[in-house]
């Protein structure tokens, strides 16, 4: 019976419960800090993403009174609001794990696990719906395409689309009719034209942007076109590059799901430890 006595504040050294609290002591030190350490850095990358979304917001005087009225369309208010929800979900993850703070660990962990199952239910609606999703690529590609010329994000987005995938238009060349300063009927240079981003050598002797490389290549055939322009659209390409990249798409998902359901075990468990000591020390 002596073998588990002891005085208050003082464990014998050959005491089982003590040996158990020692190694318990061991691990929750490094869950706490190890998912301390975690959401700190992605409190910094919210923080940033958050930054980036103003200084986008307040660059483009999207705040101005006759700007704000659109701003509700702007693109920059994804980073903003991706920003703040990743920077009020990491720091109650930090800040409850550094403080033992029941409430926020608890509030951390039913989040993630809400934005666990939103994802997985996001995934099994995409899979459903995936002859619908082509529909809703090509109505929000010529939607960007309209606002080409007034709205600098929507350029920027399309550029890189454009360039990056070889690719014009939503299925081809002539879909940039849609645009009022590329239709056919406009009264400027840029009339039955396209982008410079469509032109399959935009370099004027390979150092010079030359940004009229494609007017007049809607007046075109596709013959005589394909020397100047990719005559492809872009949802065409979006599809290949899928394709060509669904194992990589594939393991990111897992790795990303892996690491919030990792984060939901660690946080449980550390919450289970700090009632325990609070209840028993």
């Amino acid at each position: 019976m002596r073998r588990y006595l002891g005085i208050k504040g003082f464990h014998l050294p050959w005491s089982r419960r003590d040996d158990t609290q020692n190694e318990y002591t061991f691990v929750d030190y490094f869950l706490k800090y190890f998912l301390f350490l975690c959401n700190l850095t992605f409190t910094i990358l919210g923080l940033v993403v958050l930054g980036l979304g103003m200084w986008g917001l307040i660059s483009k005087e999207s705040f101005a009174q006759e700007q704000i009225g659109s701003i509700g369309t702007d693109p920059m208010l994804i980073l903003v609001s991706l920003g703040f929800v990743l920077t009020l979900l990491c720091l109650s993850g930090c800040v409850g794990a550094l403080r033992e703070n029941c409430s926020l660990l608890k509030l951390f962990s039913a989040a993630v696990l809400m934005l666990i199952t939103a994802q997985v239910l996001a995934a099994i609606l995409a899979y459903s719906l995936q002859d619908q999703v082509g529909g809703y690529l090509r109505s929000g590609m010529l939607s960007a395409m309209v606002r080409y010329q007034d709205d600098l994000d929507l350029r920027f987005i399309v550029d890189e689309i454009q360039s990056n995938l070889q690719c014009c238009g939503a299925e081809n060349y002539l879909d940039w009719e849609v645009n009022i300063y590329y239709n056919c009927s406009s009264p400027g240079v840029l009339a039955c034209g396209v982008p410079a981003t469509c032109c399959v050598d935009p370099l004027e002797n390979g150092t010079v942007w030359n940004s009229q490389c494609g007017v007049g290549a809607q007046q075109l055939d596709e013959f005589t076109a394909q020397s100047v322009i990719f005559l492809g659209g872009c949802l065409g390409g979006i599809s290949r590059w899928i394709e060509q990249h669904e194992g990589l798409i594939g393991t990111v998902a897992v790795v990303v799901l892996g690491v919030q359901i990792l984060t939901v075990f660690i946080s449980t468990r550390l919450l289970e430890s700090i009632q325990w000591h609070k209840a028993y020390m």
